[in-house]
């Protein structure tokens, strides 16, 4: 049984946990590597899914759309830097393939980043944010999520860089890799628990708190 939220304090109690696997950076709308990836791909069951966009610091500010997306198995993750490589025909398959899921975390609004670039039908797409309840955990946020789930805690020191830099850190690509990687590894524990589903009251305290 998980518990249904965690705290900040109880979280940075955790070991850290980043993604333990090879990276490989896709800049290229053809040729081998792109080729090696969907390939690859194409022969997983379950993926760990994310995006990342550079982020804006004030209105005045234009969002540029999606730089990256990722997408990991157990021990490889590929980042793929939709600004120089877009989202190529193969590549949108495997979003559109309803026989290999896809895990992340509001995945809608990623869909949506990633069909600006190129128009596909998102199948096999998993919300760890909208199944989470039926195992008694509130929390939605990936920090929350894995810290609950997988007993680890994951870094966002990197969340607002530039995902746009013409080279990505390491720091950079290990978040990246993490943040996909760790969505796979939720669903595949989850997959292995008991349904515990919270009710009502549990979903909403708020609604039930006394007004003295």
């Amino acid at each position: 049984m998980f518990q249904i939220s965690i705290s900040p304090e109880e979280i940075s109690a955790l070991e850290l946990a980043s993604f333990p696997g090879e990276i490989v950076i896709v800049d290229e709308a053809e040729g081998p590597v792109m080729e090696k990836a969907v390939r690859y791909l194409k022969g997983q069951r379950l993926l760990g899914f994310d995006t990342e966009t550079r982020p804006t610091f004030s209105p005045e500010q234009r969002s540029t759309g999606t730089a990256l997306l990722q997408l990991s198995s157990g021990t490889k993750a590929f980042l793929f830097r939709l600004k120089k490589c877009g989202l190529p025909r193969p590549l949108a398959s495997v979003l559109a393939n309803p026989n290999i899921l896809k895990i992340g975390a509001a995945t809608l609004d990623d869909v949506r980043g990633l069909q600006k670039i190129t128009k596909f039908a998102p199948k096999g797409f998993v919300d760890l944010q909208n199944i989470v309840w039926e195992y008694g955990i509130r929390d939605k946020s990936v920090k929350k999520m894995a810290a609950i789930i997988l007993g680890v805690k994951i870094s966002k020191a990197q969340q607002l860089s530039n995902w746009e830099a013409e080279r990505l850190s390491d720091g950079q690509q290990r978040y990246a890799a993490t943040d996909a990687w760790v969505c796979r590894e939720m669903y595949l524990r989850l997959e292995q628990a008991e349904k515990n589903p919270l009710t009502y009251e549990q979903l909403h305290p708020e609604r039930f708190q006394s007004n003295g």
